[in-house]
């Protein structure tokens, strides 16, 4: 499959295009700029890099979260209005914690993917690599300091923003407990393209993206405080 990918759940933001599996095109930027500047410029300039049009996509895929709640929509509703003006491409969305797992995948064993949340706590999750692909161990949560004091691991990868926080904090003892290299623990748009590539039947329809926020964003605590 020819395949579009884009997530902007992060401080970077990244797209890619493969085809069956392969990369043609990966572009992450870290930048001042707001991802609604420069997603939509960058896709676009993969896709001329490429020789391709977005009529010649088999699908597109973007991180559902968690992350950041505004950078989640502006992704989200880059996909969506990319797949509606195509007439309704095939769409997946992917978890951001999943996707990160992805980028260590040619790790064989277990991968933990942790994300800086708001006021102390983490978004984790926890994967399993058999060389290529993984598959999740503990679905992905919003976890307490208490939580990852309880979390059993004797050898493993850890990847995400505040990796080698965790692991400092946590696992400093257990030597055969890694951080990534740095480069995997940034979001990479064709994680998501190999996700999409290997699990096709995730695919949906354009209308039923949405967010997996994992916490409710400030708003709705807001209001849920005023009510």
């Amino acid at each position: 499959m020819k395949l579009l990918a884009i997530d902007t759940s992060g401080k970077v933001a990244s797209a890619a295009v493969t085809d069956g599996g392969v990369v043609l095109a990966e572009k992450s930027v870290y930048t001042k700029l707001t991802h609604s500047q420069i997603i939509l410029p960058m896709v676009q300039e993969l896709l001329d890099d490429c020789g391709l049009t977005l009529g010649e996509l088999d699908g597109i895929a973007c991180a559902k979260g968690p992350g950041s709640y505004t950078g989640l929509r502006i992704g989200i509703a880059a996909v969506k209005g990319i797949a509606m003006g195509c007439g309704q491409l095939k769409c997946a969305g992917i978890s951001t914690l999943e996707a990160l797992a992805q980028n260590c995948a040619a790790y064989r064993g277990r991968i933990v993917s942790v994300m800086a949340a708001r006021k102390g706590v983490i978004y984790l999750g926890v994967y399993e690599s058999d060389g290529e692909r993984v598959k999740c161990v503990l679905p992905d949560k919003v976890c307490s300091e208490d939580e990852l004091n309880g979390l059993d691991l004797d050898e493993a990868v850890i990847t995400g923003d505040c990796c080698e926080d965790i692991k400092a904090r946590f696992f400093a003892d257990k030597a055969a407990v890694k951080c990534a290299p740095f480069a995997d623990r940034l979001q990479k748009a064709s994680s998501l393209c190999a996700i999409f590539e290997a699990d096709p039947d995730r695919a949906t329809e354009a209308d039923d993206l949405a967010a997996a926020y994992l916490q409710d964003t400030k708003a709705e605590k807001d209001k849920a405080h005023r009510t």
